[in-house]
């Protein structure tokens, strides 16, 4: 049932993403242009999915356990640190560079979008390097340095 329901809610995303424009690196990148001809559509985009995602949150902290039965895990953490801000950096020079970011890109991936194969691979590069500098011997402070 919870494969199911995945399946669902992913379907769901994928649709949101290419109806709303998000999966177009052009769309994206005329939004990120401030000083050309910006493209503010994309904004409305965002604050419709803040609204949800503040109104799921909202409700999700009220619970112990998702409507599938399966227990509420939701983040904890409230500080921000050096890893969270070089993080935030290096996601939004990927996404202003490449005009994806990582849902949008297997979309377009999906589509048989060239440059969506060529982020993904460069996306999976990075997740295999910080697995790689997470598992040496003080990862924490060779990510956070």
């Amino acid at each position: 049932m919870n494969l199911l329901f995945s399946l669902l809610a992913g379907a769901v995303f994928g649709i949101g993403l290419l109806v709303s424009g998000m999966a177009n690196p052009a769309k994206v990148l005329g939004f990120l242009d401030l000083g050309g001809s910006w493209d503010p559509s994309l904004a409305f985009v965002m604050a419709g999915a803040i609204a949800v995602g503040a109104l799921a949150f909202a409700l999700a902290g009220k619970r112990t356990v998702s409507f599938l039965g399966a227990p509420m895990r939701l983040p904890t953490a409230r500080h921000i640190d050096r890893r969270l801000v070089i993080g935030s950096l290096l996601f939004g020079a990927g996404w202003g560079i490449a005009g994806f970011c990582p849902g949008p890109a297997l979309v377009a991936l999906g589509l048989g979008e060239g440059k969506a194969l060529i982020f993904v691979v460069a996306m999976l590069g990075g997740m295999v390097l910080f697995e790689l500098l997470q598992s040496r011997g003080g990862s924490q402070a060779a990510v956070t340095r």
